[in-house]
């Protein structure tokens, strides 16, 4: 999507800006040359995650905004309140907020520390209200304010609670802040919600660049706050309308399908089409193996649809030994159809049956075929789960690390 120049000298606040996607929403709004606040936590490099709120303010005032680098906890009322502060004191205002900050950790109720519980909770929906509260009295004397939280639509199905229980709690706080704000402040507010995208490891490939949210940020605020309020907005949907047609250039990897959204059912946006049409494709595919392999002998290899998977399980035991990864812990159950396998990714031991001692990080659900896809490295992990093919009970994070090895043992 274009700019246009609507942002020039427009004020926006955003938390957790040093990196990721808010830093590509800063990116985009400095080409108007906007205003921009990047209120995060990360002031000195840090060794596993890129950027700083120092390193993104460079990007910003070379991209053609001004930016104020303000180091801020959304957990810390005072903070917060010291950041807005100087904000309206260096640039008159604001205009528009984003709540961009987030914490995550996926794994079901048993296996969930309580400061896990409270760290998500204060940040994604504390933080998010906190922040929003101290805004508004500054927001509501903007011509067209904005609110953008970039958190999920509310969705009741089962399936986004019972794996990660802990965090879709904290991310539907701060989606319902958008449905209670936008009420409390419909004549003089807008309060939106831009989806969230997750990746991991080999799953990113099938994710989407930051720019799609950036772009979707631009296509919502640029609206007349007060016509477009209190919507769910879906990052592909909002650009499908703006006229957007080719999703490719936001591909992680161009030529890789984009992995529909978390929290997304069949009938939501372009993502759940996408999860639709894959579930069809799948079922085809598999009905197709199911009939051509009447009558002939099963094979132990991936894509060849046999039952007992031993030798699939012995290769990937073999490849850990041969070259382990340290990143890589512990013993994963994978109940395949009826039959259970155990595979310690540590030492490469593997079998059949319950894990020998001590809990599984996590246990995999799936049936055969979708054993195979995902063993071959066609099906990764995380679109297996999102689109209901793939079961997880435990540390779901962990068990999405699976598809870096899978990945390894597949380029042998």
């Amino acid at each position: 999507m274009q700019n246009t120049g609507k942002l020039a000298g427009k004020t926006i606040f955003i938390t957790g800006g040093s990196r990721g996607i808010g830093k590509a929403i800063a990116l985009k709004a400095a080409k108007d040359k906007a205003n921009i606040i990047i209120a995060a936590k990360t002031a000195d490099p840090h060794p596993k995650l890129e950027g700083t709120i120092f390193s993104a303010a460079k990007e910003i005032e070379a991209a053609g905004g001004q930016c104020l680098p303000v180091q801020v906890d959304v957990r810390e009322e005072g903070q917060v309140q010291e950041a807005v502060d100087k904000a309206v004191k260096q640039f008159g205002g604001l205009d528009i907020l984003v709540n961009n900050a987030s914490a995550i950790f996926l794994a079901g109720t048993q296996e969930t520390p309580m400061k896990r519980y409270d760290l998500m909770n204060q940040i994604n929906a504390r933080g998010t209200y906190l922040t929003s509260k101290i805004c508004i009295p500054h927001l509501l004397k903007s011509k067209n304010p904005h609110i953008l939280n970039l958190s999920p639509p509310l969705n009741l199905n089962p399936v986004w609670f019972k794996g990660n229980l802990a965090y879709t709690m904290a991310k539907y706080g701060m989606s319902m802040c958008v449905l209670g704000m936008s009420a409390e402040f419909r004549d003089e507010a807008v309060w939106t919600a831009a989806m969230e995208m997750m990746t991991g490891d080999e799953s990113s490939k099938k994710c989407r660049k930051p720019e799609i949210c950036a772009d979707a940020f631009y296509a919502i605020v640029t609206q007349d706050s007060r016509k477009f309020t209190g919507n769910f907005c879906i990052d592909d949907k909002v650009l499908a309308d703006a006229g957007i047609t080719d999703f490719e250039q936001y591909a992680v990897e161009p030529g890789q399908e984009l992995m529909p959204d978390f929290f997304l059912d069949a009938a939501d946006g372009m993502g759940g089409i996408i999860r639709e049409q894959s579930d069809k494709a799948f079922a085809a595919k598999a009905r197709a193996e199911n009939a051509a392999s009447k009558g002939k002998p099963q094979s132990h290899s991936a894509g060849g649809g046999g039952e007992n998977h031993a030798a699939i399980f012995d290769a990937i035991g073999q490849h850990i030994k041969a070259k382990p990864d340290p990143k890589l812990k512990g013993t994963y159950v994978f109940q395949v159809g009826e039959k259970s396998w155990f595979l310690n990714v540590e030492n490469g031991d593997q079998g059949e049956g319950e894990a020998p001692s001590g809990k599984p990080i996590a246990t995999l659900s799936m049936n055969d075929a979708d054993f195979l896809e995902i063993f071959s490295g066609k099906l990764q992990s995380a679109t297996a789960y999102m689109s209901g093919r793939l079961k997880i009970k435990g540390d779901m994070g962990a068990a999405m690390k699976l598809d870096k090895l899978l990945a390894q043992k597949n380029k042998k």
